[in-house]
């Protein structure tokens, strides 16, 4: 309640939220090169509109997204690791405009697969969670990176970023559970591979809750990790099975990751005084490929449904 004094209002269109507009939130800074391919794959999917909050950029990211005729912008240059990583300013603006309505809170570098994306809109799998009486699902962060070295194909803006970063790892995924918060904590994929690999227990958590049906109730704690109350988190297991899931493609790894690795470790402003981007920024002075040989192609969410990084539970 107290962060929502950081924030300063730039554009609010949510007067033209409609009571079943399914709606997005996300903090960003410096992302003008990604905001284009970003918005249009979420409309293409069937968002209503999205909530902003920029971070202090200076990259022509804020001017572009007041102009969008969807998008409601806030601006704050307050520290985003004191805002909880900016879960603090999402959830205040949650609070007040998402009561009632399925929310997606993602950043700009992921993107949403869930069971039958290529044949249905996202609105069809939330009527079936609303006629499922489920109120959150899961999506496991799958880093994406491409073949060879991390700035030989530059990445253009409004290009799909998979068509660079188009692989993966498919299998080397630890997992344990949290007793305090009830989630499932899921880490792996290259970046444990490659820049945690001396201290594989410190790289970044996969697991993630992005899409929920909204209650002025509920809170996240960190970023989209796990939310309160605490029973949204039991997004795995089910009696006589297992939910329905999906995976957040995440095409980090482009030609424009070394220098936002070094521009957000000077910042110090993620987690544990960005251990993250530190070690990132370590591993990049030696030009690392993240491609190996058991690296996979990305096909579609069958591959990833059979794999089994997301399920399609028992919506048929």
């Amino acid at each position: 309640m107290r962060k929502r004094r950081e924030l300063r209002r730039v554009v609010d269109r949510t007067a033209q939220i409609r009571a079943d507009d399914l709606l997005l939130f996300s903090t960003q800074r410096n992302e003008r090169v990604r905001l284009p391919y970003f918005l249009d794959y979420y409309r293409k999917m069937g968002i209503g509109h999205f909530f902003f909050v920029d971070n202090d950029s200076d990259d022509g990211s804020l001017a572009y997204l007041r102009d969008q005729p969807d998008v409601s912008l806030w601006h704050t240059t307050a520290s985003y690791k004191r805002a909880r990583f900016g879960a603090d300013w999402l959830n205040w603006l949650a609070l007040k405009y998402a009561h009632g309505h399925w929310t997606l809170t993602v950043d700009p570098d992921e993107f949403l697969v869930f069971p039958f994306c290529d044949t249905r809109p996202l609105r069809a799998l939330t009527d079936w969670l609303d006629a499922s009486s489920i109120k959150s699902f899961s999506a496991m962060l799958l880093d994406m990176y491409p073949k060879g070295r991390l700035d030989e194909q530059p990445y253009q803006t409004g290009q799909d970023p998979m068509e660079i970063a188009c692989w993966f790892d498919s299998g080397n995924y630890t997992m344990s559970r949290n007793h305090l918060f009830h989630n499932l904590w899921i880490q792996g994929g290259p970046r444990a591979r490659v820049f945690f690999k001396e201290m594989p227990e410190r790289a970044p958590a996969l697991n993630k809750v992005p899409l929920v049906k909204w209650d002025r109730r509920y809170a996240y704690v960190s970023s989209t990790h796990m939310l309160l109350p605490r029973g949204l988190n039991q997004v795995y297991d089910e009696w006589g099975g297992e939910k329905a899931s999906g995976v957040l493609l995440h095409p980090k790894f482009l030609d424009t990751f070394a220098a936002k690795a070094q521009e957000e470790m000077e910042r110090g402003e993620h987690y544990a005084g960005s251990v993250e981007y530190r070690a990132y920024a370590e591993s990049l002075k030696d030009d690392p490929q993240l491609w190996c040989k058991w690296s996979e192609r990305y096909i579609n969410w069958r591959q990833l449904e059979i794999l089994g990084l997301m399920s399609k539970g028992n919506w048929a």
